[in-house]
């Protein structure tokens, strides 16, 4: 059996860095006590590895005070904190048609239950957004715009830092997803007017599962979406004013953070420009040759164009879900079919109903790993195939 090629990146990226798993072994096996809980060593040791962690996301995200990071699970808990700790009865919020469920869920929610509107923004077929129909969306109830900074079906990616100076303007808070940008692309907070910042520990920043977070704004006050203990004001019934306790009820996943931390270190050595320039001309590599597929069509900005590290795509008679269980049962290869959480998105390429394959490549990504997957694709849909 072969080695799995593992081209699934855009939903968690693997594998880890060995530095990771060590730096998990060790704060489990050295700093195992809950964070903030006590003034014993080892509760003090986690706590300093969480004081670590977001020091050095601060520094990547070019945030001034590391206690605006809110550690959470993942970046669906970051939007939902976002979304739900500062939208009311009535306001307006303007997000695109490249959102994730996790952004399109709360809101849809908030639309029922708070009376909140929404409007989402068309995008042409490379995922690319109108600034000046987003000029033209603005109302006076306008509270919020968000928007992905990378769609995770096209791999497109928005003008965050055009868009946050137009919701600037217009005085509206700017909620970037950074799901498919956090460890490939450059973000910074200050210059791009970005004021809450969701993004995942388990993706581009080569962290476990269960780690993520959310940056908000000195100049924001979120009611918190999870009440409980923080070690800090106990003698009070109301959650703590102080960051980023307000914000990190229960124990904290120290052990997942240690990794996180190493992710991020690991991340700062290789340098986002070379990170962001190898997934950029490996997923060229992999389009240019899935075009000599029969009746195939790539998704997303054509080739040339920048994008992320993700290439989706759709063959004409061929169920997408049949397409990549073909290459994972036959070849190893592990990539993603279907709707990608992303129905908006689909249905502004038009696959709503088929889904797509999608392909995404990462860090450890090679040419060879491109190579192996064309040569699949070959073998199962080129031309001559009869299977």
């Amino acid at each position: 059996m072969k080695e799995i090629l593992y081209l699934d990146h855009a939903a968690t990226s693997w594998p880890k860095p060995p530095e990771v798993a060590d730096a998990m072994m060790n704060a489990l096996n050295m700093s195992g006590a809950n964070a903030g809980r006590g003034n014993h060593a080892m509760s003090m040791g986690a706590g300093r590895l969480l004081v670590r962690a977001r020091s050095a996301l601060a520094e990547l995200f070019v945030i001034s005070n590391a206690q605006d990071i809110a550690f959470t699970h993942n970046t669906t808990v970051a939007l939902n904190m976002a979304i739900k700790g500062s939208l009311n009865k009535g306001d307006h919020v303007i997000s695109t048609m490249t959102e994730h469920n996790s952004v399109r869920r709360p809101l849809e929610y908030l639309r029922r239950t708070l009376g909140i509107s929404v409007d989402y923004l068309q995008v042409d077929d490379e995922g690319q957004l109108d600034l000046l129909e987003l000029e033209r969306a603005f109302k006076p109830n306008t509270k919020m715009v968000i928007c992905s900074h990378s769609s995770n079906l096209l791999g497109s990616i928005l003008p965050i830092g055009d868009v946050g100076e137009i919701a600037k303007s217009h005085g509206a808070l700017f909620l970037v997803d950074a799901a498919q940008s956090a460890g490939s692309l450059e973000i910074n907070v200050g210059t791009m007017n970005i004021d809450l910042l969701a993004f995942p520990g388990h993706k581009g920043l080569l962290g476990p599962q269960g780690t993520g977070g959310l940056y908000i704004s000195p100049q924001i006050d979120l009611e918190p979406l999870i009440h409980g203990g923080t070690g800090s004001q106990s003698e009070t019934s109301e959650q703590p004013s102080v960051r980023p306790d307000r914000y990190e009820a229960g124990t904290q996943n120290a052990v997942g953070i240690a990794g996180l931390l190493a992710g991020v270190q690991k991340v700062k050595s290789i340098g986002l420009d070379q990170i962001h320039a190898k997934e950029w001309a490996l997923t060229q590599l992999l389009m240019e040759g899935l075009t000599s597929i029969p009746n195939i069509r790539l998704l997303g900005p054509s080739i040339g164009t920048p994008r992320t590290g993700i290439v989706s795509f759709v063959i004409a008679g061929q169920e997408s879900a049949r397409i990549a269980h073909r290459l994972d049962r036959e070849y190893q290869i592990a990539v993603r079919a279907g709707l990608h959480c992303t129905p908006l998105a689909h249905k502004v390429v038009n696959t709503l109903e088929s889904g797509a394959v999608r392909a995404s490549v990462g860090v450890n990504s090679t040419q060879d790993d491109v190579n192996r997957m064309l040569a699949a694709m070959e073998e199962l849909y080129g031309n001559g195939s009869n299977r």
